[in-house]
């Protein structure tokens, strides 16, 4: 896939993104999330988007202040004006000499939008590597079992 399929960012989780414990409030990496997943839509459809739906937001394992965190956003399949997007956050200690480990992941489905605030096309993804083409068709098959879960009569 081109580089625009793919964004990494990370942040150090400061003490005003937690509860008095040092516990990070799941809703600042869920802000976190959506700020990547958009930033990643963005940027492969070059024009504005908009979150249109989350799904299965897991929480694996918990972040601390002083973590770091990076999240990583991957536009995993493209519809005609949306586009579905992983978001994974790996969290890491900084203080010790332990490997990041998956504390959330999600799916975000992101629509573009034109100027006028209606969708828009949004150019066709070509996979090219057997996991991106694996990736693609698992997306999919999600995509169709959740559209048929939602709209039964069709």
């Amino acid at each position: 896939m081109e580089k625009r399929t793919k964004l990494i960012m990370s942040q150090v989780m400061l003490p005003s993104q937690a509860n008095v414990a040092g516990n990070v409030h799941g809703g600042e990496i869920m802000k976190l999330m959506d700020t990547a997943a958009g930033a990643v839509a963005r940027k492969y459809a070059r024009c504005n988007v908009v979150t249109a739906r989350v799904d299965e937001l897991q929480f694996h394992h918990p972040i601390f202040v002083g973590a770091l965190v990076t999240l990583t956003a991957t536009i995993a399949y493209v519809g005609r004006t949306s586009m579905e997007v992983i978001v994974t956050v790996d969290v890491e200690d900084l203080e010790s000499d332990s490997e990041p480990i998956r504390a959330l992941s999600s799916y975000f489905t992101m629509v573009a939008l034109d100027r006028n605030g209606r969708p828009r096309p949004v150019k066709p993804l070509v996979p090219e590597t057997e996991e991106e083409k694996m990736l693609y068709e698992t997306v999919k098959r999600r995509r169709e079992a959740l559209k048929a879960k939602c709209n039964p009569e069709n």
